[in-house]
């Protein structure tokens, strides 16, 4: 049976996915799995996966019929698993070559430990540069933290990222979110950090490629399903701590959903602001579905799930009527326009 598996989910990444796969099959763990799914490419990505597998039997194919999203995709794969320890990489990244035997070992030396972190670095497609994402000092000469601790420091502003080596069993017990084909894999993250035992980290390296052509960085349709992705998050918090009632503190657990308010609140109001930006990009057939889908989203907040100070910014006062809302919006920018003010 292999020590790891990795998940590749890999849409149109021809470019990419050599490099991706060699960080793989030249660990220094080398009794791994490498799971990698086609999400129904139309470059030579399925044409690429097959010559791979051809050559080393480590690597398994799935090929998607249809384009399905990465959080489908990796679920697919993630039945396949037969390692006890599970991760994904995306595609255009890669991993140094001690990554997994760094956090299996890890994982085998405590075995209250359910996800180890590695480092993450920052890799900047366009001039080379690198950036070490950090690590919170808690995690730091071994330490290990609680899976509430690691939560916490997740939806934190990312204190703690989401690129981790985890429990196959913890893993299929919560799989990848597929509500919307973006965003709403990160809300795993989250949910394996509060239902582990304990989070360790380690030295193995994951290179995060950024680049502006990237799905989550260049102008799309699918960077509204950040709306629903927060949303949907939401509801599984509101399960576990209705599920859980003696592991978090009730005082804990509603600090936790106002941050949770808080960043959907922010979230929804920056969607919003990308939609004004880009409405000339946008078919009209496109902006009235995503109007009705502002319109959702907004009646799911309250006045009371949010502090008085995000709730009345000017030109987004949390206002019950979808209509009068917009209506506020567009008097605001506007105004903003004719004054020569910028944009908040």
């Amino acid at each position: 049976m292999p020590k790891v598996a990795v998940l590749v989910a890999a849409y149109n990444a021809a470019a990419t996915l050599p490099k991706c796969l060699d960080s793989l099959l030249g660990q220094t763990l080398s009794d791994i799995e490498i799971i990698c799914i086609d999400d129904s490419s139309t470059d030579d990505t399925p044409a690429l996966l097959t010559r791979r597998a051809a050559a080393d039997r480590r690597i398994k194919v799935l090929h998607n019929t249809v384009n399905s999203g990465q959080a489908v995709a990796r679920n697919r794969g993630l039945k396949v698993v037969q390692a006890p320890y599970v991760t994904m990489v995306d595609a255009d990244d890669w991993l140094s070559p001690d990554c997994l035997q760094q956090a299996y070992d890890t994982m085998e030396q405590h075995p209250e430990t359910d996800a180890v972190a590695f480092r993450l670095i920052l890799h900047n497609d366009d001039d080379g540069s690198e950036k070490d994402f950090g690590l919170p000092e808690t995690l730091a000469h071994g330490n290990a933290i609680s899976g509430r601790e690691a939560f916490m420091l997740c939806i934190d502003g990312w204190r703690l990222h989401g690129t981790y080596l985890v429990r196959t069993e913890l893993h299929r017990r919560i799989p990848y979110d597929e509500s919307t084909m973006l965003y709403s894999d990160d809300n795993t993250s989250r949910l394996h950090y509060l239902n582990a035992r304990e989070v360790r980290a380690c030295e193995g390296i994951y290179y995060y490629r950024q680049h502006d052509s990237s799905m989550t960085h260049a102008f799309s349709i699918r960077r509204f399903d950040f709306m629903e992705a927060n949303l949907s998050l939401r509801k599984a918090l509101d399960d576990y701590f209705t599920s859980h009632p003696d592991t978090l503190h009730t005082q804990t657990s509603q600090t936790v959903m106002q941050k949770m308010e808080v960043s959907r609140w922010y979230t929804f109001l920056a969607c919003y602001r990308l939609y004004f930006n880009h409405l000339g990009e946008i078919p009209r057939d496109s902006r009235h579905d995503l109007e009705r889908r502002f319109d959702n989203i907004l009646s799911t907040f309250s006045v009371k799930s949010l502090p008085l100070s995000c709730r009345r910014r000017p030109g987004y006062w949390l206002i019950g009527q979808p209509y009068l809302f917009r209506m506020q919006q567009r008097i605001f920018v506007a105004a903003r326009r004719l004054l020569r003010l910028p944009m908040p």
